[in-house]
């Protein structure tokens, strides 16, 4: 017959040992280099709690979605530091919603998106609408390839970004006129910034925080085109309060996991929506990519330094998310 004080003490050993060892945590990135940095503050974050930390695993954003639903009932933790809202709730809502998928608080605020030209091109014909690109002649200013339309730089198929642009090339009726360049997009951007480098107008898609804006900075290189009224196929309105309308949404970047953190590893779930990084951080450790600090042990030690820089705030989350344990 089983000792039923020894079969007690055995389970209460078990639940010990879980607790002292913590979970294993699965992180997904995107593959967008320029979010490995984010992605590995909070698991390092998550390591001093003491959980077990996984390799980053690189998969496109439907795979990561994808992934962190078909284990909502894992004890184990699959979470994706960059999904963005609202440009990604489609994503979630494919895959079984928030049942399965749970979004936490803002993680990195305020992401601005949009189309941009040379403000030399912009100032001379009087640019102010991506909408002017309907008529031929200006079209034909930021033509490459001579085949009279304009050349966008734009979005990777898989980022939702692209859903946008498309869907805004019918609802202007710009199909005509404008050319979608897609490809790898840190490709493309670098042609862009050369042409601009030689004269040559530019039309482009971009996003913040990005290095981009460092390199092309809005207001001195390049200007952001408005829209005449708004067509986003994620939101009914993407005007500013100031009545601006650049036909993005003001996203802000969120931690995304599977829905059974929220009760099997609640220090975990806590952390997750207390940890933020100020864009103007992100911004400024892509900027050190772009100049050349790119490789993993790059992005490594420009984490340890945030770390290190906010030592405090860290504490203090690591703090607050233990005690909701």
């Amino acid at each position: 017959m089983i000792n039923k004080k020894w079969l007690i003490g055995s389970i209460a050993s078990v639940a010990l040992a879980s607790s002292l060892f913590g979970a294993k945590v699965t992180a997904l990135s995107s593959g967008i280099a320029e979010e490995k940095f984010q992605t590995l503050v909070v698991t390092e974050i998550l390591k001093k709690m003491g959980h077990e930390i996984e390799d980053i695993k690189d998969v496109n954003y439907d795979i990561a979605f994808q992934t962190i639903a078909n284990n909502a009932k894992s004890k184990d933790v699959y979470l994706l530091a960059s999904m963005w809202d609202p440009l990604h709730n489609s994503k979630i809502d494919g895959v079984g919603g928030e049942e399965k998928v749970v979004k936490f608080s803002n993680f990195i605020s305020n992401c601005a998106q949009g189309y941009l030209i040379d403000k030399k091109t912009a100032d001379k014909y009087n640019i102010k609408y991506y909408n002017d690109l309907k008529k031929p002649e200006i079209a034909k200013l930021f033509d490459l390839n001579g085949n009279g339309k304009a050349d966008l730089t734009g979005c990777n198929a898989g980022w939702g970004c692209e859903k946008v642009i498309e869907h805004q090339l019918d609802a202007y009726d710009m199909r005509g006129v404008v050319e979608h360049n897609q490809g790898e997009y840190s490709a493309l951007i670098a042609n862009t910034i050369a042409n601009y480098k030689t004269g040559k107008p530019i039309l482009y898609y971009t996003w913040t925080p990005y290095w981009v804006s460092g390199k092309l900075v809005p207001g001195k290189d390049v200007v952001f085109l408005q829209v005449t009224h708004s067509a986003n196929p994620n939101t009914a309105s993407t005007k500013l309060p100031n009545g601006a309308d650049y036909g993005f949404n003001v996203n802000h970047q969120k931690i995304v996991a599977n829905a059974s953190v929220k009760t099997e590893n609640k220090d975990i779930a806590k952390l997750l929506d207390i940890v933020k990084i100020n864009v103007n951080d992100i911004s400024g450790q892509n900027m050190l990519m772009a100049n050349g600090q790119n490789k993993e042990k790059d992005i490594k030690r420009h984490v340890q330094s945030w770390l290190k820089t906010n030592s405090a705030k860290v504490d203090a989350w690591i703090k607050e998310a233990k005690a909701a344990k």
